[in-house]
């Protein structure tokens, strides 16, 4: 029995990593589902891996799903994994969380790596549960990573969930005792990520710490004060919503065939992530922005402009005559600046049916994209990126504001899950990279 048991939805795992000497630089690889169109980034880290134990190996980009090749490049995770275990790249540490230090883009957060109980979770709107999404969850995108989950025998997270811990019981009181606590990894990340370092947390009474400053989070007393009358909410998705729905889809496969008694302590049935504060300063929420492909764009602009006009209150397209900024202020509505070859200029929604500008226009691409099945839609940080992507021939950039991180959690208790894709916690290069890996095959 779990002498960590407890009711707050976490399991103390027991990370793997590799051994102190190994080229974390090399080990480590930013999120998969970054840099999806620019293939030519991930040619790029597989030059710098060459030769040397990497999360590479155990992952499959974004940038390749669907390929031609996406069956053979699944079947070579799996070997991978297999054999990293085998021949012992990976060393597993006694039962403890890691205390994550991250710098990037001249900011530091801290993480907390734990396991989180996929029964607490459910992504459906309206989830009373412990653990949820905040974005709106595509089921259609869950298959085809379930494809590279089922039959892993390892994790790696590249999952970051939040708390809303404004007095700092949880994390923090760790940090200020980093220097007591084993170092596991201190090292620069590739291509402009920054640096990270890593200590366990094994010692017993700092672990029930956690447990014990998480569920006070949860009291219903404490909640209610805060929020009214509903269900406590203690872990929302920052990062990662489908890959954590893809682990809860992948549980759900896997429970199906146990006997009861062995649901509890199957170890699919938890996912490694970290866990942040939101309230940490080294915390800030970027707009995710839009590139529209497969369509000229002065089309892609009067297509989206006509299911504006049909899901709002009234639409006006202005081009601009320069190249100058496309931002676009209104008392009232909703702005929507865009870019591509044929010039630039701004969707101008002035009674829109949705609060958020990121779900006026998510509404106007999905109706587009199921009239036209040669479009499709990619999802980018960074402004620059967007309008690289957009000096190409058929493609279109839409540019969307940012949101305040003190709106998430009321927003997600009080109204259910945002739009997909509203906000990132910073750019591409500031995304989790894979480090702490974690059985999940018996």
């Amino acid at each position: 029995m779990d002498r960590y048991r407890n009711n707050v939805g976490v399991l103390v795992p027991n990370i793997m990593l590799p051994p102190r000497g190994t080229n974390f630089e090399k080990w480590a690889v930013v999120a998969c589902d970054q840099f999806t169109s620019q293939p030519e980034y991930w040619e790029k880290v597989r030059e710098l891996t060459a030769g040397a134990p990497t999360t590479l190996d155990l992952i499959l980009p974004e940038a390749y799903l669907g390929a031609r090749d996406e069956a053979q490049r699944i079947d070579a995770i799996r070997t991978n994994m297999a054999g990293y275990l085998r021949h012992g790249v990976l060393k597993k540490y006694d039962q403890g969380f890691a205390l994550v230090r991250r710098t990037a883009a001249g900011r530091t957060r801290l993480g907390l790596v734990m396991a989180l109980d996929l029964e607490q979770y459910d992504y459906h709107k309206g989830a009373t549960t412990l653990i949820r999404a905040t974005e709106g969850t595509i089921e259609s995108r869950i298959p085809p990573r379930l494809r590279i989950r089922e039959g892993a025998k390892l994790e790696l997270p590249h999952i970051i969930v939040l708390i809303d811990d404004p007095g700092r019981t949880v994390i923090e009181p760790l940090a200020a005792r980093a220097d007591e606590m084993e170092l596991l990894y201190d090292t620069d990340l590739m291509l402009g990520g920054g640096h990270i370092e890593g200590r366990l947390v094994s010692d017993e009474g700092m672990i029930r710490g956690v447990l014990g400053a998480l569920a006070a989070l949860t009291d219903a007393e404490a909640f209610r004060a805060k929020y009214g009358d509903h269900a406590p909410l203690l872990f929302a998705m920052g990062d990662g919503n489908h890959s954590f729905a893809t682990a809860k889809a992948n549980w759900e496969r896997i429970k199906a065939t146990l006997k009861p008694g062995l649901r509890r302590t199957h170890p699919a049935r938890y996912a490694l992530v970290e866990v942040e504060n939101v309230h940490d300063e080294g915390i800030e929420f970027e707009p995710i922005h839009r590139v529209v492909f497969g369509l000229d764009g002065r089309e892609a602009i009067r297509r989206i402009g006509a299911a504006l006009e049909a899901q709002n209150g009234g639409v006006e397209t202005r081009w601009f005559e320069n190249d100058g900024p496309t931002g676009v202020l209104l008392r009232q509505g909703h702005a929507l600046p865009f870019c591509c070859r044929e010039g630039q200029g701004a969707l101008l929604v002035r009674e829109p049916a949705q609060q958020l500008a990121v779900g006026t226009l998510q509404n106007a691409i999905d109706a587009v994209l199921a009239a036209a099945p040669q479009a499709s839609v990619d999802y980018i940080h960074g402004e620059d990126v967007v309008r690289e992507l957009a000096a190409r021939e058929n493609a279109t950039g839409f540019l969307l504001p940012a949101m305040e991180k003190s709106q998430l959690f009321p927003t997600v208790v009080y109204d259910g899950a945002l739009p997909r894709k509203t906000f990132s916690m910073g750019e591409a290069n500031e995304k989790r990279y894979y480090m702490e890996c974690r059985q999940i095959a018996r």
